[in-house]
């Protein structure tokens, strides 16, 4: 596998900017998400790395050396799109088989056989090797397109929304296998997409990119915890993060001009009064969307508290984030 580092990587099309001066280092057998919404830099970050484009300045750097004269066979990356991109003539098998049969990796049938099987059993499409790519459902269909990517063992796998155009079901059937692949393998990953959900589960590192520039990089836990701005605020969390305004509960710190509560940093019982406007039962928790002095705000409760629409409570904040006129985290 491979460590990555982008060194004041810029590229722009035409007027339009994808990337600008963006520097990270993507650790050996680290699964790296790149977050953020469309237009933010994403996929032309992905493809500056495959080789696909070309940046106006800056180098990328794989095991320690620039990479910028390969072209992508030469990278050794493997890429998987968000559409299948399957030969729909050809089995599952021979599918799979395609990228071992490269005229630079001259890889000996014995092998490309054994890869095959080994990368079938663990996407769980053995059975279905000799349908034509055509008869699969879409989740398999993916499957089989991760699986040619996995049969390569590059330094690299890029991932660019493979999952977006599946169910919920798959998307979070598939979540859990790459992450497990992950770990099985111990290989090094980039993985694009806005959805903060697949970010949350299967990272250990984020990148959050916002208008082609990267505002945020690390764990997890510390960009949830620790964002730098409300933008990064408000990319991971489910509810998205309440931002009210920084005076309503008092004693906002200087310069501050929002506060932001994620819904398990609020106390019920005490504070601000507001009103119930809606109550959604979803099961294991139930969501309240309330107004507090003009402003909405959702919060989570327990599924069996037996509040309804109309109802009154009082709400305080607990561990909130504020932030100032521009969105910048005010310590």
């Amino acid at each position: 596998m491979a460590e990555v580092v982008l060194e004041n990587l810029s590229k722009s099309f035409g007027d339009t900017v994808g990337v600008e001066d963006i520097s990270m280092r993507i650790p050996d057998g680290a699964f790296v998400v790149i977050l953020g919404p469309t237009g933010a830099g994403k996929t032309t970050t992905l493809r500056l790395i495959a080789g696909l484009e070309a940046p106006d300045q800056g180098d990328i750097f794989i095991n320690g050396q620039s990479v910028l004269a390969l072209n992508p066979a030469q990278r050794d990356v493997t890429v998987v799109f968000q559409q299948y991109s399957l030969y729909p003539h050809l089995s599952v098998r021979e599918n799979l088989a395609f990228p071992l049969r490269s005229p630079l990796l001259k890889t000996p049938q014995e092998e490309i056989d054994r890869k095959i099987k080994e990368v079938a059993e663990v996407l769980h499409i053995e059975h279905k090797l000799d349908n034509k790519a055509v008869e699969l459902s879409g989740g398999e269909m993916q499957r089989v397109a991760i699986g040619r990517a996995l049969v390569r063992e590059p330094n690299i796998y890029l991932m660019d929304e493979p999952l977006s155009s599946l169910d919920a079901k798959l998307r979070a059937e598939l979540r859990i296998e790459l992450k497990r692949i992950h770990q099985s393998l111990g290989a090094t990953l980039l993985y694009v997409t806005h959805d903060q959900i697949e970010a949350m589960s299967m990272a250990t590192h984020i990148g959050v990119l916002q208008n082609g520039k990267l505002v945020q990089f690390g764990s997890p836990r510390e960009i949830y915890n620790n964002p730098v701005s409300q933008y990064v605020a408000e990319r991971l969390g489910s509810p998205r993060i309440n931002v009210l305004p920084a005076d309503l509960f008092g004693n906002a710190p200087k310069g501050a001009k929002t506060i932001g509560l994620r819904t398990e940093h609020i106390v019920l019982g005490r504070g601000v009064k507001g009103r119930v406007n809606r109550v959604e039962h979803l099961g294991d928790h139930t969501r309240l969307h309330m107004s507090l002095a003009g402003n909405d705000l959702i919060v989570v409760m327990d599924p069996h508290n037996p509040v309804s629409r109309g109802d009154t409570l009082a709400i305080s904040p607990e561990n909130p984030i504020y932030f100032d006129a521009n969105g910048i985290r005010v310590l």
